[in-house]
């Protein structure tokens, strides 16, 4: 399973890469206008654009770059728009009537689609036959509801498989290192988390209590 980071914090993006672990990124409006406003910048959509490119720059790997438009055709100028920024670009849409419309139409120019805010084990089939390269269910906003994210994310990974559909699987909404576990047993193709479960990760009081005796025993002999 690959991970990916759901941020728009260029920061973010470049230590977690040094890693070298980091294969994508994801972005939303809400992670691009609170990036923004804590840089107290205006967004504009030169420096929209900017801003993509460079993390495309810091990553080796796909950007989802979602659209703001609601409706099929302002879906499609934006999608373009967007995927002519840089080659990783991937198009991100809400699973919508107009985003499967738009979903068909960019697809079909062999422009890739992230299909969003999904929920149901149907939404992510009918994405699929609409050509989305991704689909992206919301474990924790499922989990939120009291409903079951990893039985959702079971289920549209067993769809897939059975169904034999050109589709990888985004876990998505993902609250802490358990769901990520989770979905790396769940078969999922990538999950994508904020930073601070992608530092989580790497964390154990057992590891770091390891190093220190290690480090201690070191200091009574070295040389």
């Amino acid at each position: 399973m690959e991970l990916y980071l759901d941020t728009a914090n260029l920061e973010e993006i470049r230590e977690i890469a040094q890693w070298g672990v980091l294969s994508g990124v994801t972005t939303n409006p809400t992670l691009v206008a609170k990036e923004f406003a804590a840089r107290g910048e205006k967004l504009s959509q030169e420096a929209l654009e900017a801003h993509l490119r460079a993390i495309c720059e810091a990553v080796g790997g796909p950007v989802s770059a979602e659209v703001t438009a609601l409706d099929a055709e302002g879906m499609v100028e934006q999608g373009k728009r967007l995927a002519a920024l840089h080659p990783r670009i991937v198009v991100k849409l809400p699973t919508t009537e107009e985003g499967l419309r738009a979903c068909r139409r960019l697809s079909v120019e062999g422009i890739p689609v992230n299909m969003t805010l999904i929920f149901s084990a149907n939404q992510a089939l009918l994405a699929a036959r609409a050509g989305a390269a991704y689909v992206s269910p919301f474990l924790g906003r499922v989990d939120d509801i009291s409903w079951d994210g990893g039985e959702l994310l079971r289920e549209i990974v067993e769809l897939i498989q059975v169904q034999d559909l050109p589709v990888r699987v985004i876990a998505a909404s993902i609250r802490h290192p358990r769901h990520v576990t989770e979905a790396a047993l769940l078969g999922a193709d990538i999950a994508t988390m904020p930073h601070a479960v992608f530092k989580q990760l790497l964390k154990h009081p057992l590891t770091d209590l390891g190093l220190k005796r290690f480090m201690d025993d070191w200091e009574k002999v070295k040389p």
